[in-house]
């Protein structure tokens, strides 16, 4: 038999009820509707995952967090997300919208330039690879291929092309 799933009584059932109801975020509402059916319905961990819908190690976490720091634990985002940036999403749309209209008129706006641009908006040099991805971020993508080798020289095709033998005709 397995053991039965309690909570410490940190809020009362009135409490976590608010606290259910007043919550915005649909993962905060399911942790406090884990809290919510252990208080009003101790029983085994299993059990109310069934009910919930949710996984038996999700139950066991919640709990063991609300039992060790309370509603604050339930409370913390939890892993993932941006918190490392230079600029806000905001200022990243502030900071191309110059672009966008250079773009538009009909100028080529390369990576390397927006790069520079960037480094100067920032202070210090920046990887590639962050201008990339705020590209992405942004729905930015390559609109045109480039329509020949930037090193090809013509006069040498057409050369190649006049003195070559050609492989596919018999004799």
């Amino acid at each position: 038999m397995a053991r039965v799933t309690r909570v410490a009584p940190h809020l009362t059932l009135e409490e976590v009820k608010q606290k259910l109801h007043a919550a915005t975020a649909s993962w905060l509402r399911q942790r406090w509707m884990v809290i919510y059916t252990a208080l009003l319905d101790p029983r085994p961990a299993e059990a109310i995952a069934t009910q919930l819908g949710v996984s038996r190690p999700f139950v066991s976490k919640i709990t063991s967090l609300y039992k060790r720091f309370g509603p604050q634990g339930l409370e913390t985002v939890g892993p993932g997300g941006r918190r490392n940036q230079y600029l806000s999403k905001d200022q990243e749309a502030a900071f191309l919208a110059p672009f966008i209209e250079r773009a538009m008129q009909g100028e080529i706006v390369t990576a390397k330039v927006i790069q520079l641009a960037f480094e100067q908006r920032v202070g210090h040099e920046v990887d590639e690879s962050t201008i990339y991805r705020l590209l992405q971020r942004h729905q930015w993508r390559k609109l045109m291929p480039r329509p020949y080798h930037p090193q090809a020289d013509r006069d040498a095709q057409a050369t190649f092309k006049k003195t070559s033998v050609r492989s596919s005709s018999r004799q």
